[in-house]
């Protein structure tokens, strides 16, 4: 996969590892890094050999959003029609990985701000060094706190009165807190973090990647349904899981008493 500097990708035992590298600048984004989040959380759900993914960053910073020279310094001389495309494709950042129908574990080292703080939003668990901490400072900016799905997603993990706190202060939360609230799932030692986080990406990577896939699938869309449609929703589903090939080698090695092996089927 042809990425630009600053991001690097790598897949061992079915985990994949897409790795945000410009410590320096706190593994700010550029128009380029933007674009290769889209198209590789895209490409990442015909990867037969991936069936689990970390995103972490390098040094200090998980990621401190978009670079205030390449982004935000050409952006205010950009016309409404190029700023309108550009926050369309950060925006398509998020669609991805929510749409991946695999889960995606974000290992927050360090700094999460901005978009950096949406994308960990995004993923599917949030584990974090006990010195990281989250900030969704786009009112900081003079921009509105909803960007990038952050207005529809935050509410629904930490309460709508957090969620307005956060996006309208733009105050970082220390990880210790960031737990509390229920934004980070786990908040471990630096020096355990990608362990940990490798440890949980391998548990998912091993387990019924179809029936995780279905699960990831109703949780987006039960955000704007019903109870009854819900319920009908999750029967159709749960219907298609049990025709899988994964369901059967449950049974199987339960009769056999054995561990099973899902092959995500």
């Amino acid at each position: 996969m042809q990425l630009p500097e600053g991001l690097h990708f790598s897949v061992e035992e079915g985990v994949a590892t897409l790795r945000l590298d410009r410590a320096d600048r706190l593994n700010s984004l550029t128009f380029e890094i933007y674009q290769a989040l889209v198209d590789t959380f895209h490409a990442l759900q015909g990867m037969d050999e991936v069936r689990a993914v970390i995103v972490t960053g390098t040094g200090k910073g998980f990621c401190s959003g978009g670079d205030v020279h390449d982004i935000i310094g050409k952006l205010i001389s950009a016309s409404p029609t190029e700023m309108t495309a550009f926050a369309r494709m950060t925006g398509d950042v998020i669609r991805n990985m929510r749409r991946l129908r695999k889960p995606i574990v974000a290992a927050i080292n360090g700094t999460a701000a901005g978009a950096g703080a949406v994308i960990a939003l995004a993923s599917d668990l949030r584990i974090a060094a006990d010195n990281a901490k989250i900030a969704f400072l786009f009112t900081k900016v003079g921009l509105t706190g909803a960007d990038m799905g952050a207005a529809y997603l935050l509410p629904r993990v930490i309460g709508l009165s957090r969620a307005t706190e956060l996006l309208m202060l733009g105050d970082s939360v220390l990880a210790e807190d960031a737990h509390r609230i229920g934004l980070f799932n786990q908040v471990v030692p630096p020096q355990a973090l990608m362990e940990r986080a490798t440890q949980v990406a391998r548990r998912l990577a091993e387990g019924p990647t179809f029936s995780l896939g279905m699960t990831k699938e109703l949780l987006n869309n039960s955000m704007s349904m019903d109870l009854n449609t819900a319920l009908d929703a999750e029967a159709r589903a749960q219907t298609i899981c049990m025709l899988a090939d994964d369901f059967k080698e449950f049974h199987a090695s339960f009769v056999e008493k054995r561990k099973p092996v899902f092959k995500g089927k």
